[in-house]
Order: structure tokens, then C-alpha cells, then sequence
């Protein structure tokens, strides 16, 4: 008797395995540089002179009367600084408002138009379906 010849599959070589290179992931942890407080009894050494320094002006104040209040009033530069802010800021509104009207009336009616044609079309689908 003769020995059963199985039939034996012609295989590709292996394709070489890849090799994945994985490195961790790193965090960057915020640092700080330390502040130096300095002690509370510190005190110039000898022989060094105070500088003098400018006295700052003490804020205008007003007084209310009746509910016996000093009130501080703001200084001219924070006055002037307000007042700009609110001319430009009343300027650029009254300049704009016509712009984005005409903008916002040209898109109210374009978005009516296809609205409007979205309802046509529904409305052609329901009957068409009611008909079939």
C-alpha cells in the first residue's frame, strides 16, 4: 500500500515584523520663581539717604450734606479716558446701525424665500402622496 501524498501549500515568506518605537508621554509642569519676601524689620544700612519721593495729590472729594459722605470724584485723566470711550463708542453705533439694518432686512427676505420655497415643496410632497 502507498502512503497518502497530502497535498502541501506553496506559502510567501513572513514579512518581517516592524518594530513600533513608543515613548511615554511627558507632561510640562508650570515652575514659578519663588518670591522674596523681605523680613519685616528691615531697615536701610547707615549712611544711605531716603530718596525723596513725589506725593501723589490726595483725590478731589465730594461732600454729600445729608447723608454726611465724603465721595471720591475721579481725576481728569479718568474723565477724559470715559469720555472718549463713550463718543467713539456712541459713534461707531450711530454709524453702523443703518449698515446692519440694510444687511439684516436683505437677509430676513432671503431666508423668507427659501422658507417659503421649503413649504411649496412639502406641500407638492404631501399631495403627491396623497394622490399615489
Amino acid at each position: 500500500m502507498q502512503p497518502i501524498k497530502l497535498p502541501t501549500a506553496n506559502l510567501p515568506k513572513e514579512l518581517p515584523t516592524m518594530e513600533i518605537e513608543f515613548k511615554p508621554p511627558t507632561a510640562h509642569i508650570p515652575g514659578y520663581k519663588p518670591m522674596v519676601i523681605p523680613p519685616s524689620d528691615l531697615e536701610a544700612p547707615e549712611g544711605v539717604e531716603e530718596e525723596a519721593t513725589e506725593e501723589q495729590p490726595a483725590s478731589p472729594k465730594m461732600q454729600i450734606p445729608v447723608l454726611d459722605i465724603q465721595m471720591p470724584l475721579p481725576t481728569a485723566e479718568v474723565v477724559a479716558t470715559a469720555t472718549y470711550a463713550a463718543v467713539a463708542a456712541v459713534a461707531t453705533t450711530t454709524l453702523a446701525t443703518p449698515f446692519f439694518e440694510q444687511i439684516k432686512k436683505k437677509l430676513q427676505k432671503f431666508i423668507q424665500g427659501k422658507v417659503d420655497k421649503w413649504k411649496q415643496k412639502s406641500k407638492k410632497n404631501q399631495k403627491d402622496s396623497l394622490e399615489n
